[in-house]
């Protein structure tokens, strides 16, 4: 799919654009350009990977003319950059709504000007049903992109919706490590609170999967293992070896749901199963082309896809943390 192609990665000098980036190099793009605001991030990037094919350029999404000139003669478009932290949305929403609404619509902008052949978005279990405002934005944005594919260009348009993804910046494994080697305590919102997990290395090859078989117009719904957060904590401790480490309940923060979803139940309405790892969310605007593409796939048999069922048991949460290169 991306032989000999021009890519360019927004917000590429992030966890998810480094797994990006390593898993797209061995298959023989023409040009990976790294589009991001930090200039010591970008250096350090390159002298990580030194590769020929790999360039970098400073801009932000918020500037559509650095966007748009960025875009020229690109073929694909993943789309990563966004502000991602809850609080920090909750506290200062109006650089959240520039970042993350206004600059996803430069980037369609950008992209259908340069004649770019498909642009992926990536979204998070919090834009379904959205209770703070990071998932707020990151939902419009899942409609910006959708409706993009309406506009009358050649341009196709896709979403990839995942869970939290472990290992990447700011990711809750890292600080209950941290919190456990300098404190000896792990703290947790709430005892009751699950959330959907998948390594880094899988996310990005599902991302493949729907960057390749996608339409244009559609929400592909990544079917994550869940997880209970104190049994996550409790698997961590343990594997650190260290005794009399103790987990205290902090409470919930604003806009912090006790259980996620990747799915709504007024989404199940027009969602199909197209195979174990995706599902696949259709719009409700007027795409008769792309319905008939899924008309064959058999519709969900359930109202919402909640992170507080098919829990993981603690062998099970181990072993995805080893394979994610956490634990021994």
């Amino acid at each position: 799919m991306f032989n000999n192609k021009r890519i360019l990665v927004t917000g590429g000098t992030g966890s998810w654009g480094h797994e990006l980036i390593r898993q797209l190099l061995p298959q023989n793009p023409r040009e990976i350009i790294v589009f991001s605001r930090s200039e010591s991030a970008q250096v350090a990037m390159s002298r990580e990977f030194e590769d020929d094919r790999l360039s970098f350029t400073i801009g932000d999404i918020r500037d559509k003319d650095a966007l748009t000139a960025a875009c020229r003669g690109i073929d694909y478009v993943f789309h990563l950059a966004a502000l991602k932290h809850v609080p920090v949305c909750e506290d200062q929403p109006y650089e959240a709504l520039k970042t993350n609404v206004v600059g996803t619509q430069n980037v369609i902008e950008s992209a259908i000007t340069n004649h770019v052949e498909k642009v992926i978005y990536i979204s998070t279990d919090k834009a379904a049903n959205p209770s703070n405002f990071y998932g707020m934005t990151k939902a419009i944005g899942e409609k910006l992109i959708v409706y993009a594919n309406l506009i009358g260009s050649n341009t196709r348009f896709v979403t990839v919706r995942g869970g939290n993804v472990l290992g990447t910046n700011g990711s809750v494994v890292h600080l209950f490590m941290k919190q456990i080697k300098d404190k000896g305590q792990v703290r947790i919102t709430d005892m009751g609170m699950t959330r959907f997990f998948l390594t880094l290395r899988d996310a990005i090859t599902l991302l493949f999967k729907a960057s390749e078989v996608s339409v244009g117009g559609e929400i592909f719904v990544m079917t994550m293992p869940t997880c209970r957060i104190v049994d996550l904590a409790e698997v961590l401790i343990e594997a650190s070896g260290k005794e009399d480490v103790s987990i205290v309940e902090s409470g919930i923060r604003p806009g912090e749901k006790i259980h996620e979803i990747l799915m709504s139940d007024f989404e199940s309405m027009t969602t199909v199963v197209y195979d174990e790892q995706y599902l696949v969310i259709l719009p409700t605007l007027d795409m008769p082309e792309l319905k008939e593409h899924y008309s064959r796939y058999p519709h969900v048999s359930f109202n919402s896809f909640s992170s507080e069922t098919n829990l993981m048991d603690q062998d099970e949460i181990k072993d995805i943390l080893i394979r994610g290169g956490f634990l021994q």
